[in-house]
């Protein structure tokens, strides 16, 4: 398209905010870590699946998806006139294909790898368009399972040829058992959440004296802000945390063993622990893990226990899985070889 004057119009040149294109030296590169990825997925015994880039809305926003609707795209079927969404995450497809797919199945190990669309990025500035993998494990309670997909997202930063990483653990279930021994209503809830995110004690002590919060509580959930720092945090929390109830107990033994675990198979990676990492805690039901590289803000993958899942499509399961773009992954890659 040219305008009036003859040239050609610089917004045609233009992709949208957040969506990038690939050249042939990292188009191949990005080929190459694909093909790396899935060999050591399939090796571990996963199965993978491609589910479609778009599907009925109310499909993609079920279960792990419910927190998924402002990152969606939404469109109108011209066919049926039912309301379409382009997928913003693969993790609800995965437990979808599980529970239809897989039914006879005790246990079920899926991997996926393939372009999301987002309406919002994560974060200012973000992707909006990533190629996501992911590995999720269906039918198993057990914290080897958390374990398995854990020390698989760590095997995918090293296939990516990343180094100097840092994880940070956290548990769901500690923050959802002091939950349950309030009676905040749901604005409240997301208050509180938003607060225990930024860490911010005046809007903490604010919250707590508008909610009327008993002392003992007040001083649980405290505990939440100030619970975070290396591996010794989880001896502290286990002097304030200790006793509350069985759920809360489990979760921090959970933690321990994960810890005692890392600390053998992966001794390079630095820990870190926050009992306030809270991130998608509407469906995540116990453990949960983030990895950041040295002299990157932004996570690089993120997963998680979020039991229960496929139960909107009739088959509820334990589930334990992780993402991550290997867009970012192979930008970060190839920025630290050179």
């Amino acid at each position: 398209m040219r305008n009036s004057s003859g040239t050609t119009d610089a917004r045609l040149w233009m992709l949208p905010d957040g969506v990038e294109e690939w050249l042939p030296d990292m188009a191949w590169a990005l080929e190459e870590l694909r093909v790396r990825l899935l060999q050591c997925y399939r090796r571990r015994g996963f199965a993978l699946v491609i589910p479609p880039p778009i599907e009925h809305l109310e499909a993609l926003l079920t279960g792990a998806g419910g927190e998924l609707e402002a990152q969606t795209f939404k469109c109108t079927d011209p066919v049926s006139g039912r309301l379409l969404g382009l997928r913003a995450d693969m993790t609800p497809q995965a437990a979808r294909i599980a529970a239809r797919h897989f039914r006879d199945l005790a246990v079920v190990r899926l991997c996926y790898l393939g372009s999301v669309l987002r309406a919002r990025a994560d974060a200012p500035g973000g992707p909006r368009a990533p190629m996501q993998v992911g590995c999720e494990i269906f039918g198993d309670t057990r914290l080897d399972a958390d374990l398995e997909v854990l020390e698989l997202m760590l095997a995918t930063l090293e296939l990516a040829e990343l180094h100097d990483i840092h994880v940070g653990l956290g548990h769901a279930a500690i923050y959802h058992a002091l939950l349950e021994s309030t009676a905040l209503n749901a604005t409240a809830q997301v208050e509180l959440f938003g607060i225990l995110q930024r860490k911010s004690v005046p809007d903490f002590a604010a919250f707590c004296a508008e909610q009327a919060l008993e002392p003992q509580l007040r001083s649980q959930l405290a505990a939440l802000l100030q619970l975070h720092g290396d591996v010794t945090v989880l001896a502290e929390a286990r002097q304030r945390l200790s006793g509350i109830s069985p759920a809360v107990d489990a979760a921090l033994g959970d933690l321990e063993q994960v810890v005692a675990v890392l600390a053998k198979q992966a001794p390079g990676v630095c820990l870190h622990v926050d009992l306030a990492e809270l991130r998608g805690y509407g469906y995540h039901t116990g453990i949960v893990f983030s990895a950041f590289a040295s002299g990157h803000g932004s996570e690089l993958a993120r997963g998680g226990r979020y039991d229960g899942a496929g139960r909107e499509f009739g088959l509820a399961r334990p589930a334990t899985g992780f993402s991550a773009d290997i867009n970012e992954l192979l930008r970060l890659g190839h920025g630290a070889a050179a």
